[in-house]
């Protein structure tokens, strides 16, 4: 075709590049876009931060940035682990990629009955889907954030009256091969807390909460722990991380623990 021709539109990022350097990540980052989450009752939909990245070869100047928004605005299935695994195969078949990332990032609500009063609220919680392509091999990644109440054993034990809890933060990063139900992700970090928490509570409800949580009191060490043995049991649970941060009611800093584990490297204990 004739370059001087006026409907000729040049496909500048195709072309060569001649500093020949790779590069690892190239797409679109923080691009905020309505969801649908798949969840044992239905799509549930949202509003979700999506970073969608290729590798770009050497020899390739640049990367065609609006089929990024094309191959996500056109995905119409619920994500989830599987439906996460096939918009990946899409951006890759779109952008001529080998390898990819994609991250989304949503609140996810779920209905909480208080425990005693049984009156229903919704409570939110983080939640990560990452998919990543890279070396012949895709790894999917379910995170979720859970908000829990935590009360310190030291301080009961030492205390004549009372003892310190505070709100604490556990997030559970679980590599699946297959869906995984985020209430059940909750439930892992909500069961091995001292209390769970909920949006709306009555009377006899708070004063259920504040004694649950001082019979079962627990470091960080302990909540993780307990987590951990949780999520070793889980066969559709290849490898996951676990972490609490206390944001401490006494202190100007916060309690940490982690532990990682990768079921298929070494045995779990």
């Amino acid at each position: 075709m004739n370059v001087r021709d006026p409907t000729f539109l040049p496909d500048v990022q195709g072309a060569n590049d001649v500093r020949n350097i790779a590069i690892q990540r190239v797409g679109v980052k923080s691009l905020r876009q309505p969801v649908q989450i798949a969840s044992p009752a239905g799509p549930q939909p949202s509003i979700a931060l999506v970073d969608m990245f290729v590798a770009l070869p050497a020899h390739q100047k640049g990367t065609h940035m609006s089929r990024f928004i094309d191959v996500l605005q056109t995905h119409r299935a619920p994500l989830g682990v599987q439906s996460i695994r096939e918009l990946l195969r899409a951006m890759l078949a779109r952008l001529e990629a080998s390898e990819g990332e994609i991250v989304v990032r949503f609140p996810y609500f779920i209905t909480k009955h208080a425990p005693v009063s049984g009156v229903a609220s919704l409570l939110d919680y983080e939640v990560t889907l990452r998919v990543e392509a890279k070396a012949g091999r895709v790894k999917t990644v379910q995170e979720v954030v859970v908000p829990v109440t935590s009360l310190c054993p030291c301080s009961k034990k030492i205390a004549d009256y009372g003892a310190h809890n505070q709100r604490s933060a556990v997030t559970i990063a679980a590599e699946v091969e297959d869906d995984l139900p985020i209430e059940q992700q909750v439930r892992f970090a909500e069961e091995a807390a001292p209390s769970e928490l909920w949006a709306l509570l009555k009377r006899p409800d708070e004063k259920y909460v504040t004694e649950r949580a001082y019979d079962n009191p627990k470091f960080v060490e302990d909540i993780v722990r307990d987590i951990a043995l949780a999520l070793n049991r889980d066969e559709r649970i290849v490898a996951y991380s676990v972490a609490t941060e206390n944001f401490e009611s006494i202190h100007n800093h916060s309690a940490y623990a982690c532990i990682e584990h990768d079921k298929r490297m070494r045995p779990a204990r």
